[in-house]
């Protein structure tokens, strides 16, 4: 089944076009809004995908203004989408904190009051949006890769190991790399998920590497400079991957903060990175 959207913007950019669109989920029962870079490619034949999931704040826009993923991607000849990071609207249950309720949806799905009649990021990310856009644009199915920065490095990293068979590539800028035992993680999880911490660990890329791994190699890689390193937690995720023998390349990048100068510095590498593996 086609599921229907409107056409908000598009434009054109670097012979292809970026687009921004909205639709009714049922997932979150609220108006999404989501953006999908289109190479020129794509004017003649389907063309591998590439997620891209925001961090804590962030909407559909921030990624798609600031990261410059747009001329890479025409080049490599893939796709960019650019999911918003939650349920938004009247009526939507929200927090003062910047941290928690609308921009901050953890790519979980809620199951306490009152986050969970909006808050399935999980089931949107993975289902419905995924059935809407393979549904209405030039996109394969078959070649998908997964990345994102902070909030959304983590579910990148969560959404890839629980399905390697669908993501053929995965990367991630500055991940919060072990929720679990972070303030960013432990408020969040118990509001939306509740304080069974056994709960939590389906969305802990560190216990998932631990647990599972990746088949293929993952690409991380995270400012040294960082002003939330302690909240992060890099060196759990570096640990397990270690640990696993996890093949893949964890680099620390000397002088950079958690900035999109940081994410817009690296994010040729990380396309290429995704189009390499996704042919």
């Amino acid at each position: 089944m086609t599921l229907a959207y409107e056409t908000v913007s598009e434009n054109r950019s670097f012979g292809g076009t970026q687009g921004v669109y909205k639709h009714k989920s049922q997932t979150t029962g609220t108006e999404m809004t989501f953006a999908i870079y289109l190479p020129p490619d794509a004017q003649h034949r389907k063309v591998p995908v590439l997620w891209y999931l925001s961090g804590l704040t962030c909407t559909h826009e921030n990624a798609m203004t600031k990261a410059g993923a747009q001329e890479w991607a025409a080049e490599a000849g893939i796709a960019v989408i650019f999911p918003d990071t939650s349920p938004r609207g009247e009526g939507v249950a929200n927090d003062d904190a910047y941290d928690l309720g609308q921009g901050a949806g953890f790519y979980v799905d809620a199951t306490e009051s009152p986050w969970s009649p909006h808050f399935k990021m999980w089931h949107y990310i993975t289902h419905e949006l995924p059935e809407l856009v393979f549904g209405n644009f030039p996109l394969d199915r078959d070649a998908q890769g997964i990345t994102g920065h902070s909030m959304g490095g983590h579910g990148a990293l969560t959404i890839a190991m629980t399905f390697p068979e669908r993501y053929r590539s995965v990367s991630a800028f500055a991940p919060i790399a072990n929720p679990s035992k972070s303030d960013w993680g432990r408020k969040q999880f118990t509001a939306y998920l509740g304080s069974d911490e056994s709960k939590w660990q389906a969305h802990d890329s560190t216990v998932l590497m631990r647990e599972r791994g990746y088949p293929g190699e993952i690409l991380i890689d995270q400012g040294a400079s960082d002003q939330f390193l302690d909240l992060l937690k890099p060196e759990a995720l570096a640990e397990a991957m270690a640990a696993r023998r996890q093949p893949g390349v964890f680099r620390m990048q000397e002088g950079y903060d958690h900035s999109y100068y940081f994410v817009q510095t690296f994010m040729g590498d990380h396309i290429q990175w995704h189009a390499e593996r996704l042919g």
